[in-house]
């Protein structure tokens, strides 16, 4: 899946009641299964643009489009409506868990079309969240792991809001992959920041996304464990066949993808 991003414009209100421009990019294209590195500092919009592209955010103006051409059916809703996609809970590892709100999955199908450009600006916010959770992995800087449920139940919960079955073999293969096997039963308590975050990747990858965005995945950890953790990221995303956005102020991690993005230069509001 690409993504290509036109005359993107965000502004916030500041404290004193002022517009303050902080995305304006002009054209920037992620291609299908490529991994890009963005560096910049702090105030050049990193986490802001992630947000915009995984519709978290709404743009100000522009567009934000994925070719999902040649993706399968899967990739988007079809019409129907499952009891069990519009059950108000879910289970999970034998806990109870709060699932995402009944989404009208008829209107949301007519917009995501299969094998049609998706303009994400225009979509509403569940048709976002739907989106979002079909073909988006996001793996943040800060784990946001739900601390009353096992690494096993956390990725499984990450696969519990977009009407698909859970895949607990899926789940635990991924966990496997990043050297969890002897914890797939342990809280985020019991785990050390390195082995969050490898959790947090995990999670990430659950519904074999097809966009992955990671947002300073590696800013709280150790060297080694950062290299690590980039190393995971970058096999995990290649094994779904996923294109990767990787943000990050350390040049020395964004510098190993094969593209590198000065968001400073990229983005006209960061200057």
């Amino acid at each position: 899946m690409s993504v290509e991003l036109f005359q993107l414009k965000k502004r916030f209100v500041a404290p004193d009641g002022a517009a303050v421009p902080v995305i304006d990019v002009a054209e920037f294209r992620l291609g299908d299964g490529e991994q890009v590195g963005l560096i910049g500092g702090s105030g050049t919009g990193k986490t802001t643009l992630l947000h915009l592209i995984a519709g978290i955010l709404t743009p100000d103006s522009g567009r934000i489009q994925f070719d999902l051409s040649g993706e399968s059916a899967a990739a988007v809703p079809d019409g129907s409506v499952k009891a069990s996609e519009s059950a108000a809970v879910s289970s999970v590892g034998g806990a109870t868990a709060p699932a995402a709100a009944v989404l009208d999955y008829r209107t949301t199908a007519a917009t995501l079309a299969a094998g049609r450009i998706t303009d994400i600006t225009q979509l509403s916010e569940a048709a976002r969240d739907i989106f979002r959770g079909r073909n988006i992995g996001y793996i943040f800087q800060t784990h946001h792991l739900l601390p009353g449920f096992t690494a096993l139940e956390n990725v499984l919960l990450g696969m519990s809001f977009t009407g698909r079955p859970s895949d607990p073999a899926w789940a635990k293969h991924l966990l496997k992959e990043v050297g969890l096997t002897d914890r797939l039963h342990y809280r985020p308590g019991k785990l050390s920041v390195g082995q969050q975050q490898r959790v947090a990747v995990a999670r990430a990858l659950a519904n074999r996304p097809r966009l992955v965005l990671a947002d300073e995945p590696t800013g709280s950890l150790d060297p080694k464990s950062a290299q690590q953790s980039l190393d995971l990221i970058r096999r995990l995303t290649a094994e779904v066949n996923a294109s990767l956005m990787l943000v990050s102020h350390d040049p020395m991690i964004s510098r190993q993808l094969p593209r590198v993005v000065d968001l400073a230069e990229l983005n006209r509001a960061a200057g």
